[in-house]
């Protein structure tokens, strides 16, 4: 969402407005789920969510206290009031716990896909090819249920993302099931190993997006929207420096350009 690390808190004062001083938290996954956030070793929140928040932080005058909560506990957080904002969040996210209370949602901050990647080799092969498949505990692949419950699929749990790209890197699994941009960001930058695992678009995946919520404080979540729209440059410019939607919409989904120009060259030498 690579050692996981958990964050000290951050310390900060968001000034609702000249006069009146308040205390605002937002509640962030400590997971590395880079590129989109990490907590780093000194317990720093850090990646293009630190980045994006921070600026519209700045533009407002506001200071962001980040509190790193594990993922199943953070909606409940943020029903409860122990913390103003959730990120990220989805309104399709937790709708049980949801329900019947306002939740104020963001527009979009950045789309994503959760799919399979597989072995170069098998990408293509199709869905009847892929009896086993990589999960990390906690992750639940919906396009896949039925397969799994049907016993056409069956589920190989992993307890991280470096296990989970282990075991399909080894064939102990078909294909490994997560956001397919932080699992090729990984392989490419962390394990160093570009292009082991590909997306396979031709198996059921599914997109969504990233957005900021909050209970307690609608107001501020449209002055959010604001400033995505305002400041639309900046926010495209953070998107581009830490590929976060990476070719979302081309079959290198998740691959950084040289790679793609890579692959490329190599598919117009083979083709006579």
């Amino acid at each position: 969402m690579k050692p996981l690390a958990f964050g000290w808190l951050l310390a900060g004062v968001l000034y609702i407005d000249c006069s009146q001083a308040e205390t605002l938290v937002v509640g962030v996954e400590p997971q590395d789920f880079q590129p989109h956030y990490w907590v780093d070793e000194s317990g720093e929140y850090r990646g293009f969510a630190r980045d994006l928040l921070d600026l519209f932080a700045r533009e407002n005058k506001l200071d962001i206290r980040y509190q790193p909560l594990p993922v199943k506990q953070l909606t409940q957080h943020l029903l409860n009031g122990s913390v103003d904002f959730k990120y990220p969040d989805n309104v399709n996210w937790a709708p049980d716990l949801k329900q019947g209370r306002a939740v104020s949602y963001s527009q979009p901050v950045v789309a994503y896909v959760d799919g399979v990647l597989v072995a170069p080799e098998r990408q293509g092969r199709g869905l009847d090819q892929l009896a086993r498949l990589a999960v990390v505990d906690g992750w639940t692949p919906w396009s896949y249920q039925d397969r799994i419950q049907g016993g056409q699929t069956q589920v190989v749990r992993s307890t991280g993302l470096a296990q989970m790209i282990k075991q399909a890197m080894k064939r102990e699994a078909d294909g490994a099931y997560y956001n397919v941009v932080v699992a090729t960001f990984y392989l490419d930058n962390i394990r160093a190993r570009p292009g082991a695992l590909v997306f396979d678009p031709k198996l059921p995946h599914t997109r969504g997006t990233f957005n900021l919520s909050s209970v307690k404080y609608p107001e501020l979540i449209g002055r959010f929207d604001h400033f995505l729209t305002e400041h639309r440059d900046e926010v495209a410019t953070l998107k581009a420096r830490y590929q976060v939607e990476a070719n979302l919409d081309s079959e290198y989904l998740g691959m950084e350009q040289w790679k793609v120009d890579f692959l490329k060259r190599q598919r117009d030498k083979a083709t006579p």
